[in-house]
């Protein structure tokens, strides 16, 4: 099998490598190519690639191309992880908010939008280009914000792209292990989950026909173990009787965040942009004979090459600072965080069912119906259209993936997903044909905005930000 990563330089990439050179998924990849619009990130990650622990042979071979139609020439399979703007560009997306008063985050509220607008044209690119130069093969994306990239990819490629996210899947499995009730991977019998990618809440967790969740909301000593029970506290699940995504802290809790975040004096992506600025240059400095990266694989030891050590010392420092702003001052993540090893394995799984190694249950971004309809027949998630993508446990198999039916969410959280669904299809619609005023729209009715005049200074600060944005608009600004 032949994977192309697109977004093959950045920084993530080489855990789904170490996933592929051991444990469940070894032996699954016959190739990786890895494509980027940056070859000195791709010469970066490479040197982290060829420096990786552990034995050289059964490794699947790596291709490095910067050249898109090449790099998905008879490819099975493509994961998508782009950054358009870079870190840089997340500063931006952080700052212009914050700079208003609003809470500035990657993936949550303003950031989020802006960074759409940024992201779903490239993808759409792709898309097209996959469907062009490989049209069997099946898109995985990353690309944030993931759940909207998702939905406008999908009258391009249909079912042949879906969405992924390790935080829905992470709530669940520290869920059932403080509920005493750990899960097999690949298995979410039981399990009740609703939302959009980075706006859901686990509401069931039932084994042998007994509900789990209810004990373990009420029992402020096992809440206390987990990063979610710790970050939302026992009073405030019980009231909602369901234990929400994390990033639901930027909803439930949005003038603490922005404070916190504001009082940190540097935002995450400022933080992440400094990083990464020293590290990919050490990185490709890092050269094996004749310049090539890490001078070829190598049998690296427990610890692996210089290369590899750098990367893992970063990626370490940089799960550290993960939702810090959301965190009690001097608490420290749980150690099993730290390791890393989340995202990946979830697309791995996805890859793995596709291509006929089972099935699978997982939690994943997907049109709410099966059919991808407009209406509200046979959806997963009562209450919203069939045609648009939420993230909910779905069975995995060579034909795809199938969203598995949810309870109706009771009116608070179908209220709130409704309307981010709307700022979502807005936020689609401008990207995808070039419409500002759906952009303005966007901005105003996100529930973490909710205004004309903020929505017209946080367009106007973008635009200002990222000098490609003006030229996307149909009707000159």
């Amino acid at each position: 099998m032949r994977l192309m990563i697109a977004g093959g330089g950045g920084f993530r990439v080489p855990l789904v490598y170490r996933a592929l050179c051991a444990g469940p998924f070894a032996g699954l990849l016959g190739e990786l190519v890895l494509y980027d619009v940056d070859p000195g990130r791709l010469g970066a990650i490479g040197a982290v690639l060829r420096d990786m622990p552990g034995p050289a042979a059964g490794r699947p071979a790596v291709v490095v191309s910067s050249e898109l139609s090449q790099a998905l020439a008879g490819t099975d399979m493509v994961f998508a992880a782009i950054r358009p703007g870079g870190t840089a560009g997340r500063v931006a997306d952080e700052r212009v908010a914050l700079n208003l008063g609003l809470l500035g985050q990657e993936t949550t509220g303003a950031g989020g939008i802006s960074y759409a607008l940024r992201s779903i044209p490239p993808m759409l690119e792709l898309a097209r280009a996959m469907r062009d130069h490989c049209p069997d093969a099946w898109l995985i994306n990353f690309t944030n914000p993931a759940g909207m990239v998702t939905e406008a990819l999908v009258p391009v490629l249909g079912r042949r792209v879906i969405g992924i996210c390790d935080s829905a899947s992470g709530l669940v499995q520290r869920a059932a292990k403080a509920a005493g009730v750990p899960l097999a991977e690949g298995v979410l019998d039981g399990v009740g989950y609703f939302g959009l990618n980075h706006l859901g809440w686990l509401y069931r967790l039932q084994v042998s026909g007994k509900d789990a969740l209810p004990g373990l909301l009420a029992d402020e000593t096992r809440l206390a173990t987990f990063e979610e029970g710790r970050l939302f506290g026992g009073p405030l699940l019980q009231r909602l009787g369901c234990l929400p995504n994390e990033y639901l802290y930027y909803y439930y809790e949005t003038a603490r965040a922005t404070a916190a975040i504001r009082a940190m004096g540097e935002t995450r992506g400022a933080s992440i942009h400094a990083q990464q600025a020293v590290l990919y240059p050490r990185l490709a400095g890092v050269s094996g004979p004749e310049g090539v990266p890490g001078g070829g694989a190598h049998d690296g030891g427990a610890s692996g090459g210089p290369a590899y050590r750098l990367w893992d010392a970063a990626r370490r420092s940089r799960e550290e600072g993960y939702l810090a702003e959301a965190r009690g001052q001097g608490e420290d993540r749980d150690e099993e965080d730290l390791a890393g090893g989340g995202y990946e394995r979830v697309a791995l799984a996805v890859m793995r069912a596709l291509a006929g190694g089972g099935t699978a249950q997982l939690i994943l971004n997907t049109p709410n119906s099966p059919v991808a309809v407009p209406g509200d027949a046979d959806v997963a998630v009562p209450g919203l259209p069939g045609d648009a993508v939420v993230e909910v446990p779905c069975t995995v198999a060579p034909d795809g993936a199938l969203p598995l039916p949810q309870s109706r969410p009771a009116g608070q959280f179908l209220t709130l997903m409704r309307r981010v669904k709307d700022t979502e299809r807005l936020t689609i619609r401008a990207a995808g044909n070039g419409d500002r005023g759906a952009a303005l729209q966007a901005f105003a009715g996100h529930p973490l905005i909710g205004s004309e005049d903020l929505a017209a200074k946080l367009l106007a600060g973008y635009e200002a930000a990222f000098s490609g944005l003006r030229g996307l608009w149909r009707d000159p600004v």
